[in-house]
Formats: structure tokens, C-alpha cells, sequence
């Protein structure tokens, strides 16, 4: 089971996660591209991190929306959406040739991720813009109960779908993660999250937030490194899918 984290989310002088303490446990680094956060300097130092510990190297696309942090929904059209994802991906990828590395996929972030997830319209255009590039990027997408659908979208354009779940997050019974604003939408046990997490990695039910078992197909899983208590939940969760999988 991969690790993934949200990662290069600083902006000049302004400091956001503890990249250099959770880059030596995941695999793949979701960096982002200047929109939500990052400037041309923290895309540039992430990326050298990110080879430096041989860690892939994903975009991190999303709304232009520097003041909400990408997290706001914003009505943009599809030829919007699929131009604004080849800029971010297009600019990431020329820093990242030019240390000698190259991207392998691309994860929405925050509004684009959800409404990605919800409409239809929005993910043909991410598609899309995925489709033309040099490399044919994969898509790394929120696994659900019902992945059919996504699939079948992904198989129409010739992309190569990444399932990720969360390893701290709530879900509904639908597969979907519950909003930060409802209690209980994260978790903060250590015991709970690596319970989830195993659960995944082995393929077993995880619970929903109304008790029911739920079934998730996952190829990755989502970390954060915004603190020092996530990242030794990182580092433990590394130590036990190493031990206990192996």
C-alpha cells in the first residue's frame, strides 16, 4: 500500500507542513502548482526534495483561489477547468525535467477533488487536459463503495486511475469522506487511524460513520505531514504497514 501526502503548500515567507520530517515516509508527493499555494521557488525545492528521497512526483492542481486555499467551490466552465489543469500540470513538470525528474500523475486538490468526484462534466475536462499530456498522466481519484463509473470514464480517455482513501477521514456509506465541518469528520486516535489503515491494506471492512461496513478499493493512501503529531502518525503507519504486511 503506497503513502501519499499533500505536500509544497508554503507561499514565500509563509510556512505550511513539515515537508523535509514526512518526505522519508510516503511515496508519492502531491505538490502543488501555484493556485491554492506554493510559488515557483517552493515548487522548484519540493520537487528536489521529493527525488531526493526518490519519492513520485504528482500534481497538485487546483482552483484559483490563494485566499480560500483551493477549498472554495468556484463555478468554472469545462474548457476553464481543462486549461487551468495543463498550466499547473505544464509549469510542475518543466521544474520537475528541469532537476531531471518527470511527473507520473495528478491529484485534484481541495474543490476541484470534490466536485471532480460529484459531477461529471468537471472530471471529462480534468480528463481530458490529462489525455494531452506528453506522458498521459494518471489520475489519482477518491475510491467510493462504486468505483464502476470512474473507471469506465478513465478506460474512455486511456488514463491510468490511482484509488485513494484516507487514512484519517470519516465516510459515509456511499464511500464518500464526511465534510470537515460535521464532528467526527476526522480522526485523532492514533489506534482508530491505524485500525482504518490496516483494515484497507488488507482489504477488510472499515466502519461508516453510522456503524455499517464499508469496502474500499485503494491503491494509495492519503497522509499529512501539517504537524509533528501527523507525521509520527506517518512514520507509525509506514512502521506497521511494513511489519504487519509483509
Amino acid at each position: 500500500m503506497l503513502l501519499n501526502c499533500d505536500i509544497g503548500e508554503s507561499y514565500g515567507a509563509w510556512t505550511m507542513g513539515l515537508d523535509d520530517q514526512v518526505m522519508p515516509f510516503i511515496d508519492q508527493a502531491n505538490i502543488a502548482c501555484g493556485f491554492h499555494a506554493s510559488d515557483p521557488l517552493v515548487m522548484h525545492n519540493t520537487v528536489r526534495l521529493a527525488l531526493q528521497h526518490k519519492v513520485a512526483l504528482g500534481a497538485h492542481p487546483a482552483y484559483p483561489d490563494l485566499q480560500g486555499f483551493g477549498r472554495r467551490p468556484m463555478v468554472c466552465s469545462p474548457e476553464e477547468i481543462h486549461a487551468m489543469v495543463l498550466y499547473q500540470v505544464g509549469a510542475l513538470s518543466q521544474i520537475a525535467a528541469a532537476q531531471g525528474g518527470r511527473l507520473s500523475y495528478v491529484k485534484p486538490h481541495g474543490a476541484l477533488y470534490n466536485d471532480m468526484m460529484r459531477n461529471e462534466a468537471v472530471l471529462r475536462a480534468i480528463l481530458g487536459a490529462l489525455s494531452q499530456t506528453a506522458d498521459k498522466l494518471a489520475l489519482m481519484a477518491m475510491t467510493t463503495a462504486n468505483n464502476q463509473s470512474l473507471k469506465a470514464l478513465c478506460a474512455e480517455y486511456e488514463i491510468e486511475l490511482l484509488l485513494e482513501a484516507f487514512a484519517d477521514r470519516a465516510y459515509d456509506e456511499e464511500g464518500y469522506i464526511i465534510s470537515r465541518s460535521h464532528p467526527g469528520a476526522v480522526h485523532n486516535d492514533a489506534d482508530v487511524i491505524l485500525q482504518q489503515v490496516m483494515a484497507i491494506a488488507r482489504g477488510d471492512a472499515i466502519q461508516t460513520v453510522t456503524g455499517k461496513p464499508l469496502y474500499l478499493e485503494a491503491d494509495t493512501l492519503c497522509v499529512h505531514g501539517d504537524n509533528p503529531e501527523s507525521v509520527a502518525a506517518v512514520r507509525f503507519i509506514r512502521q506497521a504497514l511494513t511489519e504487519k504486511l509483509a
